[in-house]
């Protein structure tokens, strides 16, 4: 039911308001986040290693990501102290393009510090989007479902809240198939990342 979320009834939340929404939900939360991610591109202005990158400086980007390492590995922290969970699956087109290479390099950041993420091709997604692409997801336990919104250039714009208990379920679950269906993060990486150049943007 993955690829029936664009059609299904939600309120829709400005950037501001999805990440106020979004903050207000981690807040108390116990239990497993879910995201899925399918698009190849995204635009992220407010990185630092994303502008880096976009400037054709790629030691600087990923210089730019490890700097970030206490932060993500104290967030992982305080998210197993509280007995919250977040798990990732990234859907990757081969060969792997521009774009996914750096998001690929600050996922790995976050693996390595505890968080779950498995990768999936899109050819193994393919068969769950008779209807139409999988949608960027974010589901939180049994509370929310956001669909992440962006502009025609894959800027960022908000999201659309998702409160139906069925479809937070059946999309959960769904989430949680593909999570184990994945490629374990490190072993895609190593195989598929590892040896690649830096990207010529």
């Amino acid at each position: 039911m993955l690829d029936q979320i664009p059609a299904l009834d939600g309120d829709t939340l400005d950037h501001a308001a999805y990440h106020k929404d979004f903050a207000r939900q981690a807040e108390d939360l116990r239990g497993v986040i879910w995201k899925l991610e399918r698009s190849q591109v995204f635009r992220e202005p407010r990185d630092t290693s994303w502008q880096a990158f976009m400037a054709g400086d790629w030691r600087g980007a990923l210089e730019l990501l490890e700097k970030d390492r206490e932060a993500v590995r104290t967030e992982a922290r305080q998210n197993a102290a509280k007995g919250l969970e977040i798990r990732r699956v990234r859907v990757a087109e081969l060969p792997i393009g521009p774009y996914l290479q750096w998001e690929l390099h600050a996922l790995k950041l976050l693996a390595d510090e505890g968080f779950g993420l498995t990768v999936l091709t899109a050819d193994q997604v393919a068969p769950l989007e008779t209807r139409a692409r999988l949608p960027e997801v974010v589901v939180f336990g049994n509370e929310v479902l956001y669909e992440v919104q962006y502009e025609p250039d894959w800027t960022p714009c908000g999201a659309r809240r998702i409160t139906d208990p069925d479809v937070i379920s059946a999309a959960a679950t769904e989430i949680r198939a593909l999570y184990e269906r994945g490629e374990p993060f490190h072993d895609f990486f190593r195989r598929e990342v590892a040896p690649l150049r830096a990207p010529a943007v």
